[in-house]
C-alpha cells in the first residue's frame, strides 16, 4: 500500500517516521507548499519521495496535515477518488471542516484528531513517538464509509493509540477547554511579563513554575491563530468562564479571605484525580 501526507510540518513528519516503523506502507509520499519543509522531510527521512498533490491522490490513504484554512479546499480539490480510499484530516478543529467537505467525497473522509504535540513546529520537530500512548479522537463517523473507518483505526492502533469517538461538536467544546485555553492563556501571560518595563529583570528569576506555564507561548502564532479562528466561538465561551474564576480568585485576594482561597486551590487540585 501507499500512504501520503500533505503537510510536513511536526505532525505530518512525525506521521511520516511513525509509519515507517509500522512497515504497513510499501511507500510514503510527501507533499508541502514549502519547498524547504519538503527537502527537510527528505533529508530527515521523514517520507520516501516529494511529489505534487496529483500524484499524493493516488494514494491508499491520505493524510492531511495542513493549516485549518485549507483543509477543505484541499481534500475538495482531489480528483477522481475511489471508493476504497481513505482521506484523514489530522487538525484540532472538526466541525466547520467537516461541514466543507463535498458529499461525493464524505464517505472518504475521517475527521481524526491526534491528542500529540508540542510547542516547535516544522519538520526539524517531528519525533517518531510523539503518537505512542496517547488519544485519537474520531469524529462524526456514521458519515464515513465503514472500511474508511476500520482502517483509520487499524493505523493509529499500529501507532500506539487509544481511539475515542464523538460528534464534531462536542470535539470542538471540548478540545476549547483541554486545549486551546491553555494555548491562549500561555501567550497572555508572556505578554503580561513582556509587557513590564524592564522584563529582562523579571525573566532573570525565571523558575520551572513560569517555564512550565509560558512553555506553550513558543507555539507557532500563524497555526494557532488558525485555530482560534476555527473554533472561535467555542474559544470565547471557555475565556468566559476562565474569567470568572481569575475573577473570584481576586476577589478573595483583595479582600483577604484567605479560608476561601485555600478551598479554591483545594477545588483546583481534585483535578487530578480524573488524570
Amino acid at each position: 500500500m501507499q500512504a501520503g501526507i500533505v503537510g510536513l510540518g511536526l505532525i505530518g513528519g512525525s506521521l511520516g517516521l511513525a509509519l515507517k516503523e509500522t512497515r504497513l506502507f510499501k511507500n510514503i509520499l510527501g507533499y508541502d507548499v514549502n519547498p524547504l519543509h519538503q527537502q527537510q522531510a527528505l533529508n530527515l527521512g521523514l517520507i520516501d519521495e516529494c511529489v505534487s498533490l496529483d500524484e499524493i491522490s493516488s494514494s491508499d490513504v491520505i493524510f492531511i496535515a495542513v493549516p485549518l484554512d485549507v483543509v477543505a479546499t484541499i481534500i475538495n480539490g482531489f480528483k477522481n477518488i475511489a471508493p476504497n480510499q481513505t482521506i484523514i484530516d489530522l487538525g484540532s478543529t472538526k466541525s466547520l471542516i467537516a461541514s466543507l467537505i463535498n458529499s461525493s467525497i464524505r464517505k472518504n473522509y475521517v475527521g481524526a484528531h491526534p491528542m500529540s504535540g508540542t510547542e516547535y513546529s516544522g519538520p526539524k520537530a517531528a519525533k517518531k513517538d510523539l503518537f505512542k500512548n496517547n488519544i485519537l479522537i474520531l469524529t462524526d463517523t456514521e458519515q464515513s464509509g465503514e472500511f474508511q473507518i476500520a482502517f483509520t483505526k487499524d493505523i493509529f492502533v499500529s501507532l500506539g493509540m487509544q481511539i475515542i469517538k464523538m460528534n464534531s461538536y462536542n470535539h470542538d467544546a471540548h478540545i476549547a477547554y483541554i486545549s486551546h485555553l491553555p494555548h491562549i492563556l500561555s501567550f497572555a501571560l508572556a505578554n503580561t511579563v513582556l509587557g513590564q518595563e524592564k522584563p529582562e529583570n523579571i525573566l532573570a528569576l525565571i523558575g520551572g513554575g513560569f517555564r512550565d506555564t509560558s512553555r506553550l507561548s513558543k507555539s507557532s502564532p500563524i497555526t494557532w491563530c488558525n485555530i482560534f479562528k476555527h473554533n472561535k466561538t467555542h474559544l470565547l465561551e471557555s475565556i468566559s468562564e476562565f474569567e470568572k474564576n481569575i475573577a473570584l480568585a481576586k476577589t478573595y485576594i483583595k479582600n483577604e479571605e484567605w479560608d476561601k482561597l485555600e478551598n479554591w486551590m483545594r477545588m483546583a487540585n481534585s483535578l487530578y484525580e480524573f488524570l
